[in-house]
Order: C-alpha cells, then sequence, then structure tokens
C-alpha cells in the first residue's frame, strides 16, 4: 500500500487485494517490516510498537495495557528491554526488532519482511528465523502466517524459505523450489554472472599484521565512555585491516563513533600517524586523515533529494572550506573517476541519489570518503542491506585500499564478512574487549567460542 501499482492484480485468500494505503492493507491482513526502519525515535518503545492500535477505553490511552502488549511482542523476539525508554536510546540493532515486533503485533495473514535481519547479529538472527519458523505453523487460532521475505543473505534464504524468486533490474528472473536450486545458481541467478567462492580472498592481508609496512596508523589506548565502551585499546597498521566483533549490544558501533569522535569518551586517547587527536571532535578526526562510514545510511549518510555528484563532493568541499570552491572542471574529474572505479549504476551523476539501490548508496558514501583522501577508514556495516553483487564490489574495494595502504577499522554484524576481511580481528563482549584472533586462529567458531568464554583480555 505504500506504492501504487500500474497494472496487474493481487489477492489474498482468494479475494481481490488493491489497498490505498499502508493501513488499508493491514486492515486486510498485510503487516511490513521495511528496509529502512521508519518509526519515530522521539517516541517510546511501547508507543511505536502500538502507534494507531493503543488499547483504550472511552478513547483514553490505557498506558500499561500499552507497555504490556509492547513487551508481549518483543518476548516473541526474546528480547527484553525498557518498553517506556525512548527510541532514541538504543541501537540501529535494537530499532530493527522493534520494528520486527511492531509488524507481529498485528494479527496478521502475510507478513513482508525487507532486509529484517540486516543488522542483527548471529544469535539474533538464528532466534529470529526460529521465531518465522513458529509463525508459519498452523495453530488453534487458525492457519499459519504467509512469509514473503526480502533478503540478501543466502544462508538465511536456504534456512527458511520454501521458494525463492530472484529479481534483478526490476524484472523477475525465475522461481524456484529451495531444495532444487544451489546456491551457486542462486547467485549466479541474482548477479546474472558466475561468483566465484570468496573463502581466503584477501589471504594478503592476513600477513599485515605480521608485518606492518609504515607502522601504526591509528592507536587507540584506554577509550572508555560510560554505559557504552571500555575501557578498550587497540592499534591498526598502515595497509591493514581490524575487525570488531560480538553480539548486539557489545559495543562495536559505539567504539567506531567514539574513535571518530562522534561521541565524546570520558577517558583515553587517539593517536593517528604519531600523534594526539583531539577526542569528541569530528572535526580535529577529520583533520587527521579519518573518514567514517556510519551504519544507519538514510539518517547520516545519503542526502536522498541531492544528486549523486553532490553527495560525492560533500565532504571534499566541507573539508576544503567554502573559500575554495571545486571548479567545475576538477568537480567532473573526481566525480566521472569515483563513478568508475566503484562501479556506481546511475543513468547520470545528476540523478537522486535516492532514486539508486541500497548497493550503489553505499557506493556513493564510500566513494564520497575516498575523495578526502583518509588515511583510515572507519566503517560500520558497510554492505547492509545491499546485494551480493554489490558485497563482493566492496569486498575488493577494502582489499585494493588496504594494499595501497590504507588503514580500516572495520564493523559487521556477518562474522564471515568480518573474518574475509579482516587481519586481525578484536572481540568485544559487554562493551569490553576479550580477545584477539588472527591468522588459522582466525575463524567464525573461535571468535563465537571467545565470546562464549567471556574471559576479559589482559
Amino acid at each position: 500500500g505504500v506504492q501504487r501499482s500500474d497494472g496487474g492484480s493481487m489477492t489474498i485468500g482468494g479475494v481481490a487485494f488493491a489497498p490505498m494505503s499502508p493501513r488499508d492493507a493491514e486492515r486486510s491482513g498485510v503487516s511490513a517490516v521495511h528496509q529502512e526502519i521508519d518509526l519515530i525515535p522521539t517516541m517510546s518503545v511501547a508507543e511505536n510498537i502500538c502507534l494507531g492500535r493503543q488499547p483504550t477505553t472511552w478513547g483514553i490511552l490505557r498506558h500499561r495495557a500499552t507497555r504490556a502488549r509492547a513487551a508481549a511482542a518483543l518476548a516473541r523476539l526474546g528480547v527484553r528491554l525498557d518498553v517506556r525508554a525512548p527510541l532514541t536510546q538504543f541501537s540501529v540493532a535494537m530499532r530493527q526488532m522493534v520494528a520486527i515486533a511492531r509488524a507481529l503485533d498485528v494479527r496478521a495473514r502475510v507478513l513482508v519482511l525487507d532486509e529484517p535481519t540486516s543488522s542483527l547479529d548471529g544469535e539474533e538472527t538464528a532466534r529470529f528465523l526460529d521465531t518465522l519458523r513458529a509463525l508459519r505453523l498452523p495453530t488453534l487460532n487458525g492457519p499459519g502466517l504467509a512469509i514473503v521475505l526480502v533478503s540478501h543473505f543466502i544462508d538465511q534464504v536456504y534456512a527458511i524459505a520454501d521458494r525463492i524468486t530472484v529479481l534483478r533490474n526490476g524484472a523477475r528472473v525465475g522461481t524456484w523450489n529451495t531444495a532444487n536450486l544451489s546456491k551457486p545458481q542462486l547467485i549466479e541467478a541474482m548477479t546474472g554472472r558466475a561468483v566465484a567462492p570468496r573463502t581466503t580472498l584477501h589471504a594478503s592481508q592476513h600477513a599485515a599484521s605480521e608485518t606492518p609496512r609504515d607502522g601504526d596508523a591509528i592507536v587507540v589506548q584506554d577509550l572508555h565512555r560510560s554505559a557504552a565502551i571500555g575501557p578498550v585499546s587497540l592499534r591498526v597498521a598502515a595497509g591493514e585491516a581490524v575487525g570488531l566483533a560480538g553480539l548486539l549490544g557489545s559495543g562495536r558501533s559505539e567504539l567506531l563513533r567514539t574513535v571518530f569522535g562522534a561521541e565524546a569518551p570520558d577517558r583515553g586517547t587517539v593517536e593517528v600517524a604519531g600523534r594526539k587527536v583531539v577526542t569528541g571532535s569530528i572535526r580535529h578526526s577529520i583533520a587527521a586523515g579519518m573518514a567514517f562510514l556510519a551504519e544507519d545510511r538514510t539518517a547520516e549518510g545519503i542526502f536522498g533529494d541531492l544528486s549523486v555528484r553532490e553527495n560525492l563532493l560533500l565532504a571534499l568541499q566541507a573539508k576544503r572550506g567554502a573559500w575554495h570552491p571545486l571548479s567545475a572542471t576538477e568537480s567532473r574529474a573526481i566525480v566521472d573517476r569515483l563513478i568508475a572505479s566503484l562501479g556506481i549504476r546511475a543513468s547520470s551523476a545528476e540523478v537522486a541519489v535516492a532514486s539508486l539501490s541500497g548497493g550503489n548508496q553505499q557506493k556513493v558514501l564510500i566513494g564520497r570518503l575516498l575523495a578526502t583522501s583518509p588515511k583510515i577508514l572507519l566503517l560500520d556495516e558497510p554492505t547492509r542491506g545491499i546485494d551480493v553483487g554489490a558485497r563482493a564490489d566492496i569486498d575488493d574495494l577494502l582489499a585494493s585500499l588496504c594494499a595501497g595502504g590504507m588503514a580500516i577499522l572495520l564493523v559487521s554484524a556477518q562474522l564471515d564478512e568480518t573474518i574475509r576481511s579482516c587481519s586481525r580481528v578484536l572481540v568485544l563482549r559487554d562493551r569490553l574487549p576479550i580477545g584477539e584472533l588472527t591468522g588459522e586462529d582466525m575463524n567464525e567458531a573461535a571468535v563465537l567460542q571467545r565470546i562464549a568464554d567471556g574471559e576479559q583480555a589482559a
């Protein structure tokens, strides 16, 4: 009901279905979770989950009943939190769980999920998939839910789907029974090209931690922010990628934001190329050579109404200042180079960036950072909500940047991505570092075991 079709038809239970609005679709039994979280941050968790359907008596809101209903919706996902607290207090991943809980709060016949696990860690994803399996089953109250899942996570698709439909460039490529479609065949259908296995694609990076070529690009010492992280110490050499691994709430994103200066620490230091950076200052971090990709590209990344060109040049022009504008010739050369080198697919550099796919939007954001010629990239979920082809492109890009001497600090909820892209992994639990893995010891099982053991690193 968000968009109106130009043609075709839909039915639910054999009855014609043509919703005029999302509310109309809900009344017909369709509930949805959108890729970009569409909640109201200033309202409480309970108000967000029950918005538009709060329990009332004689037109008066029953706040206690609203909180109880919200808590029950979250409990179906195995999540417990203070439903009275404003949504702004929680991470993007937790907000996504709230959006899912809101969708499950409706007595729906059809549940549409667009990238519902893009910000969830492995444990939360497994719990959510278990919930979906349970929702499919018939109960004494009626048949199970019909679920439409949009996802770029191959393993999750195979874990939950009975059938798979592949779309590419706005057209249906085909529909298969999951049991009859191999993963290589699925990837080829999604991308239009065969994708080689990527088990040790970046093996050259795994040597970086042993013999750093140009010394430490960044050194973080005893960085601490109350109720968020620390104390945490780490270092990343030039030409090295270091990953931050941990479960939801471990402090990965909070650490990255504090290192960059988006949040001010209570204590601790950050050094770039041997020089201390003023902590809690984005301006000083940028001047020192840091560039940061935020987890939420919609709220803290793209300017949707601006063009691809304008989005690519924003950071560079801001760094140069208002008195040193980029010339038209210089701007065109930079934009053309970034579009070509990053493989950004757009009909022209002047189209609104909001019209691009999620993967191309992400490439634009990374291009904006690279335009400033940074020494250090801080990347928070760089492949969140993008397809397997764009993910492979970004993997290759990170490898080439490391080969060129750039230092990268990476956060990803996908352990395989972290391990594939990084030479070392710092494991976090409960906002504290509990160990570091490298070389042959760095694998998904070892990371999960370290988290399970929970012993703080010396």
